[in-house]
């Protein structure tokens, strides 16, 4: 979901394998949430599952995973000046994935559509990334911190029209499958970016070159994060795909 890396470090392809691979990892947890969502979909799980039990912790931890990593990709792809070509570029295709999304729940889920989901509060985090880039990484955590914190002392009632829900700050959650605003969330997308500049990573020391087996394995954990905007807008479809013919054959 986020900018092409630098060249680094144990990079390949102009890409850094450890953070596709993290990348990854924050995947399967979602495939692994919507799975069991999907499940109460289908009254298969009792409703209100994954919301106790700590899976409305994990599901916490793999969104925030999300936001760190495109925090310290948009740094490692722009800490060099901006690339605005593939700032733009990505920028306008997460609009129209996050436009997509929420027209398809709207279709299919109109009472819970998503509103501003993860794919909404990372694009405009980017933007957000635009105006923090050049700031000393001290205060971009000290940001992330009043990010991560503002919804616990600024809510109001005046944030709870439709057009405002997108800043967090309303005193009433609006009805919906996905809804991460901008605050707290793109506190972390900060987080991410001030870890970024505080590991300087154009200083590494050049990584040991992996032997084939182990490189092999590498690429093949990176693949899917590679291509996680990609996984992320069709995993939903095959899951729902997956259970309801499941569902089907058994009764």
């Amino acid at each position: 979901m986020s900018e092409s890396l630098q060249n680094d470090a144990g990079s390949t392809g102009g890409r850094l394998l450890w953070l596709d691979i993290a990348r990854t990892a924050a995947l399967l947890g979602m495939v692994v949430f919507h799975f069991f969502h999907d499940l109460e979909i289908f009254g298969i799980l009792p409703r209100g599952t994954t919301v106790t039990g700590g899976w409305d912790v994990f599901s916490s931890l793999v969104a925030g995973s999300f936001l760190f990593i495109a925090g310290i990709s948009f740094r490692l792809a722009h800490g060099g000046g901006v690339r605005w070509r593939s700032f733009l570029r990505r920028f306008v295709v997460l609009c129209l994935a996050a436009a997509l999304v929420s027209l398809a729940t709207f279709v299919v889920f109109p009472e819970n559509f998503i509103r501003f989901g993860i794919l909404h509060c990372i694009a405009l985090s980017g933007v957000l990334g635009l105006l923090c880039l050049r700031l000393p990484a001290v205060v971009n955590a000290g940001l992330a911190i009043v990010f991560m914190m503002a919804p616990d002392h600024l809510r109001s009632d005046l944030f709870n029209a439709d057009l405002l829900l997108w800043t967090g700050l309303a005193t009433a959650t609006p009805p919906a499958l996905d809804y991460i605003p901008v605050l707290p969330w793109s506190g972390l997308f900060l987080a991410g970016l001030a870890a970024a500049q505080m590991l300087r990573p154009g200083r590494h020391r050049p990584g040991v070159a992996l032997s084939a087996p182990y490189a092999k394995g590498a690429a093949f954990l990176a693949w899917p994060g590679r291509h996680s905007l990609t996984i992320y807008l069709l995993h939903q479809p095959i899951l729902l795909g997956l259970i309801w013919t499941g569902v089907t054959l058994v009764s």
